[in-house]
């Protein structure tokens, strides 16, 4: 650890900001509008379930992006129509997309919704440059 000093700031007076100060940096450049805070959190309340979470992440991590259904049913201790349950969730969220091939049906993650979580989530600059308050005005 350096031993060098740090300068001291005075406060403003009366509780005034200092100009060019700031405490903190904001998360984000602007506040979500109305229609874009309705719909995730609609993302978010289906990643809120642990089932869920888990059911996503597992799809994530596949080798190729996808997920057979017969690979994720082993992985929880829940019956084969409760993850069915869980991934029409995930689907309906916008966070995941399928197709049947066969008798299986096969799951991956939607990259466009993992960018704007992330985008959220992540203070200053969103992956692509472009600020994570673009994402406030912006609907699917």
């Amino acid at each position: 650890m350096s031993k060098k000093e740090l300068p001291v700031i005075q406060p403003g007076q009366a509780g005034q900001p200092i100009p060019g100060v700031r405490c903190c940096t904001p998360l984000a450049r602007e506040p979500l509008a109305e229609p874009a805070a309705a719909e995730l959190a609609k993302v978010f309340k289906a990643l809120a379930d642990p089932v869920r979470l888990r059911l996503f992440s597992l799809i994530a991590s596949f080798d190729g992006g996808q997920a057979c259904v017969c690979d994720l049913t082993g992985e929880f201790d829940v019956s084969q129509p409760t993850i069915s349950h869980h991934l029409k969730v995930l689907r309906d969220a916008g966070l995941v997309d399928s197709e049947r091939r066969g008798t299986w049906v096969y799951y991956w993650v939607l990259p466009e919704m993992l960018e704007r979580l992330s985008g959220l989530l992540a203070p200053g600059e969103v992956p692509g440059g472009a600020p994570a308050g673009a994402l406030a005005g912006a609907t699917a």
